[in-house]
């Protein structure tokens, strides 16, 4: 299991990394964003965890990107990112009302591309969380996670 500082340094390397060429560098003060998001996770188990490298649809105005965590007990945390931006939202499986899987094809008519992804949404109420994978580790992380939050919130 991953601990809170373990999954900071994995945030930390996705901010890092969250910067395009031709953009400014994230302007995030990585000590307090790292006593935030740790403090946010005290005493928690961490299960699985996922980082959307593009924020999902409905996230722009906030951030850059987001974290979806999932702990020992089925809590999740939605934990978006951005500068000098820091806010999550909790909620357990037994909240959801909806887990929506979605594998299909994106068409990017400007760059003639079409691009595969994986959307995981999960529903509460009229608020959404969005798990995107967009190569084959990021499907793995975002399957796996709606695959726990579904067996505990519709066990057989």
């Amino acid at each position: 299991m991953p601990t809170a500082q373990e999954v900071f340094e994995s945030v930390k390397k996705a901010a890092l990394a969250a910067t395009g060429p031709d953009e400014r560098a994230l302007q995030i003060d990585y000590n307090a964003l790292e006593r935030k998001f740790v403090s946010a996770l005290a005493g928690r188990s961490i299960m699985i965890f996922h980082i959307n490298r593009h924020l999902p649809e409905g996230y722009e105005d906030q951030g850059h990107f987001n974290v979806i965590v999932v702990t020992a007990g089925n809590v999740v945390y939605d934990m978006v990112i951005g500068d000098e931006y820091f806010r999550y939202d909790i909620f357990a499986a037994a909240d959801l009302n909806k887990i929506q899987t979605i594998d299909g094809i994106y068409k990017d008519a400007e760059k003639r591309e079409e691009i595969p992804f994986l959307s995981v949404r999960l529903q509460h109420g009229d608020e959404a969380h969005i798990l995107l994978g967009l190569d084959d580790a990021q499907r793995e992380t975002a399957l796996a996670i709606g695959a726990r939050l579904s067996l505990a919130r519709h066990p057989e």
